[in-house]
Order: C-alpha cells, then sequence, then structure tokens
C-alpha cells in the first residue's frame, strides 16, 4: 500500500455520458454482459433478449452502475467476428435495455467503427474500447460528435495472439505512456470525458498484472478516471494453483479491492452483488481514515 494512502483521495468528480452524468466520488461497479457464445467466462449464457434482461435487471438490482454489452470475445485466442455478427448480438439488447432499464448506464464493448456508431444510436452511453484507437482512431471523433464516454484501454497484440510472451521493459511506464499519448490526441479531438483502463490480461504475463496493480497509483498521475477489469481472469487461476473460472470469485473480490486502496475508479466485473458488497465495505472504511 502506498505510504500516504491520503494522496489517493480523489475529489468528487463526474463524467458526462451523452447527457448523464457519472459520479465517480466513490467507486461505482460495472457488471459484464457477453451476448456471444465463446466469452471466457458466461460465453453462451445471455444470447437472446430475454435471458439478458434478465440478467441486466439482476445487475441493475445488485448495484450496477453501467452494464457493458459485448457482441465479441477478446479472450486469449479467440477469432474476430463480423460486423453484421456483432451488430446482431448486441443492437437489439441495447435497445431493450435502454427502453427497460433507463436508470443504467450502457456501455459498448467493441472495436469496430460501426458496431459502436449503431450502440450509440440505439442508447450507448459509454463506448468501451480493448483497442485503446489502435484499430478505430476514428472513435475519438465518434465521441465527440455525439458526446459518448469513450474508455481508453491498453492491450498489446490482439486477442489471438496477446498472449504469446507479451514483453515489456518496464510495464508500468510503457503503458502509462501509451494512455498519456491517447489522451492527448482525445483531447484534441474534443473528447472530454474519458477512462483510462491499463488492460488486465490484455498481453501481459501474470507477473506484469500484479505491478500494474501494486503501481496503479502512477496512473492517477493522468487527472483521469480509473478501471480495472480482472475479473474472474487466468491470472487469478494461476495465483490459485490453476483454479476454474467458477472458483475465482473471492480472488477477483481480493485484486480489486487492493485496486479500490490504489484509486480505481470503477471496476468491471462479472459478478456484481460481490463487487457491490466489497464497494460499501470500501467506502464505510474510507469515512473514518483521517
Amino acid at each position: 500500500m502506498p505510504e500516504n494512502r491520503e494522496s489517493l483521495s480523489s475529489p468528487k468528480k463526474s463524467i458526462r455520458c451523452r447527457g448523464r452524468d457519472l459520479v465517480l466520488d466513490t467507486p461505482v461497479v460495472m457488471g459484464i454482459l457477453n451476448t456471444t457464445p465463446d466469452s471466457f467466462s458466461d460465453g453462451g449464457k445471455y444470447t437472446n433478449i430475454k435471458t439478458a434482461l434478465q440478467r441486466v435487471g439482476e445487475m441493475a438490482d445488485a448495484g450496477a452502475t453501467i452494464v457493458d454489452i459485448g457482441g465479441e470475445s477478446t479472450r486469449p485466442g479467440s477469432e474476430p467476428v463480423s460486423i453484421e455478427t456483432e451488430l446482431d448480438r448486441t443492437i437489439p439488447v441495447i435497445s431493450k435495455i435502454a427502453d427497460v432499464f433507463p436508470e443504467l448506464l450502457i456501455s459498448i464493448d467493441t472495436t469496430k467503427y460501426e458496431v459502436a456508431a449503431r450502440a450509440i444510436e440505439a442508447g450507448a452511453h459509454i463506448l468501451n474500447d480493448v483497442s485503446g484507437l489502435e484499430k478505430e482512431p476514428r472513435f475519438a471523433e465518434l465521441c465527440s460528435g455525439t458526446e459518448t464516454a469513450y474508455i481508453c484501454m491498453h492491450s498489446q497484440g490482439n486477442p489471438k495472439t496477446m498472449q504469446q510472451k507479451p514483453s515489456y521493459s518496464d510495464v508500468v511506464e510503457e503503458i502509462y505512456q501509451f494512455l498519456q499519448k491517447k489522451l492527448q490526441f482525445l483531447k484534441e479531438k474534443g473528447v472530454e470525458s474519458v477512462i483510462i483502463d491499463p488492460g488486465i490480461g490484455f498481453g501481459k504475463t501474470l507477473r506484469h498484472n500484479l505491478e500494474l496493480v501494486d503501481r496503479l497509483p502512477r496512473f492517477l498521475d493522468l487527472n483521469t478516471p480509473v478501471m480495472i477489469g480482472a475479473s474472474r481472469k487466468s491470472s487469478i487461476g494461476e495465483i490459485l494453483d490453476g483454479r476454474g473460472t467458477d472458483g475465482r470469485l473471492a480472488g477477483t473480490i481480493a485484486l480489486h479491492y487492493h485496486c479500490l486502496i490504489n484509486g480505481a475508479s470503477i471496476i468491471r466485473v462479472h459478478d456484481v452483488q460481490e463487487a457491490a458488497d466489497s464497494v460499501k465495505i470500501f467506502n464505510a472504511v474510507q469515512s473514518v481514515s483521517i
């Protein structure tokens, strides 16, 4: 833990998401909804509108502020899908969520311009880009023109190859510089609402991921909200002696809680109730800290 814990206290702040305020004076939970057959943890569970809406309702009741909709798996080794397939998987669900759960903020998890644009038209407030503008720099103009909030994530390589010997000279500084450069580009393009994500598990070894968690306060220097998504990822399984995805809940909570202590504003999770509970405990402890 950093020596000066008070230095990690962020001022009250919020970011605009297509006319809505995402208040980040305390951490918030983003729930994951994969409308895919092959995502590493919940693939195949929410591939029709009925089950997807049921799950979104559960997440909303459990304390999710944001729901993140993905129509293409980005698990290590995954194959890309066509624009048409991704549109078919995501747009009807987003439209329904916008109608049924107007209190929720909707995020579209995509690297395709056409999918992002259609998702925003359907009601998405946030664009979550795992490529950090590397695949689609036009996302900057899209977000600026629609006042959509943008999540800039770092990844090394693409999902099919990213875990094949990832290498850095200094993982934290290299990712810091990457995000700093992207933030400058986004600012020049008029994007005012940005969240950064160092990309746990996206082209990183276990050691790299642990360094990012331990040195997370470095990214607070960018004066931008930080999101962390380590939910059920393979690094947790490695630490827990090869535990499968269904046995990684406690490890996820522990790792995310450490990130909350180190300044994360958003945690992206599969298990919303447990994450929301951990945020309540975190807030209670912070409320009495000097």
